[in-house]
């Protein structure tokens, strides 16, 4: 139950940040959006060998959680809880990819262990510029922006509703485990019959906990849409945001800075 409701107060706290007042925060969602898809698909265009040129994308990021005043252990756990999915797609690269790519001395790095280490890192990378952009936009503010840069109503809404619905099935979810650790003494009821009929109660309760909130909503006028007390309009700081950062990520992408800054330092020309 504890953590459930710890869970629970972790993803609030996101909207509390989206709810701050910095200049990134009062940028139109769009351009945040639109900048955050360039960064991605830059990101994960590389080939699977690249790391070094992956390195500099963290600017993108940092700054803006910089600039928004994000707490930064607090990005860093969030990140760190989703490491391990991007481990687990790249695990098994060193067993079927063993042709040796890097030599250090006596030491020989395999293209498996290359393309893991990529593998994660751009996983590090799209994850925490997600993270990044909820906080800072707030999820209803990204729905709205999809919906206003084209995509389906239909979806935007159904794509809100999941957010939303993920608090109703955790609430519940919380409630019945207290319920349940109330109940049972000395280890009873907790076998995995008593865990059946929890999850069926859970998806029971929840089902008519949303058909009431649907109820509320169409008696309170809802017809499917956002409703908004203003609509933001591109300004020119908007457009600053994204294409300077659209522009410096396509830089980034077909040039590698870090081999660049080495062949300086080293004087060796290209």
């Amino acid at each position: 139950m504890a953590a459930i409701d710890g869970a629970l107060l972790d993803f609030k706290r996101l909207d509390r940040l989206a709810a701050g007042d910095t200049p990134v925060h009062r940028l139109d969602p769009r351009a945040k959006v639109l900048a955050t898809l360039v960064f991605m698909v830059c990101v994960v265009s590389f080939g699977r060998y690249e790391i070094s040129q992956l390195t500099p994308f963290f600017l993108f990021p940092v700054a803006v959680a910089a600039l928004a005043e994000l707490p930064a252990g607090y990005l860093l756990r969030k990140t760190a809880l989703m490491c391990p999915f991007a481990l687990a797609v790249g695990m098994m690269n060193p067993l079927f990819d063993r042709v040796p790519l890097v030599t250090l001395g006596p030491l020989v790095v395999s293209g498996g262990w290359v393309s893991f280490a990529s593998i994660a890192l751009r996983g590090v990378l799209t994850v925490s510029a997600a993270l990044v952009l909820v906080a800072v936009t707030g999820f209803p503010g990204i729905c709205r922006a999809l919906e206003r840069l084209g995509a389906p109503r239909a979806f935007a809404v159904q794509l809100l509703f999941l957010y939303r619905y993920l608090f109703v099935l955790g609430e519940e979810g919380g409630r019945a485990s207290r319920a349940r650790e109330l109940r049972s003494f000395g280890g009873r009821g907790r076998g995995m019959g008593s865990y059946a009929s929890l999850v069926g109660h859970l998806l029971l309760r929840t089902f008519l906990r949303a058909e009431r909130i649907h109820m509320a909503m169409l008696a309170r006028g809802f017809t499917g849409a956002f409703h908004l007390p203003q609509e933001s309009r591109f300004s020119r700081g908007d457009f600053l945001f994204l294409f300077g950062w659209s522009a410096l990520f396509l830089v980034l992408r077909f040039n590698n800075p870090s081999r660049l800054l080495g062949l300086l330092v080293t004087g060796t020309r290209p």
